[in-house]
């Protein structure tokens, strides 16, 4: 049985890819951090790749790809 009030909804899942020069924590909150600025009512973050650039034999940044959810306004 349905419960009033219940979670029903739309959602839409969309790709960001944060970078840090300190590590992939730091990109992945990076990235939520800006998305969250123009989507509203993020629900759910699940980092799916990690990669590192590299310069000269050295990292020089972390990223993050984050799949991010949010749900779609009625």
């Amino acid at each position: 049985m349905a419960k009033k009030g219940g979670n029903d909804g739309v959602y839409r899942v969309i790709d960001a890819i944060g970078t840090s020069t300190v590590s992939w924590e730091d990109a992945a909150k990076h990235a939520i951090a800006v998305a969250s600025k123009s989507l509203r009512d993020l629900r759910i973050a699940e980092v799916t790749k990690l990669d590192m650039k590299v310069e000269g034999g050295k990292v020089v940044a972390y990223r993050a790809r984050v799949q991010l959810s949010f749900k779609y306004e009625a």
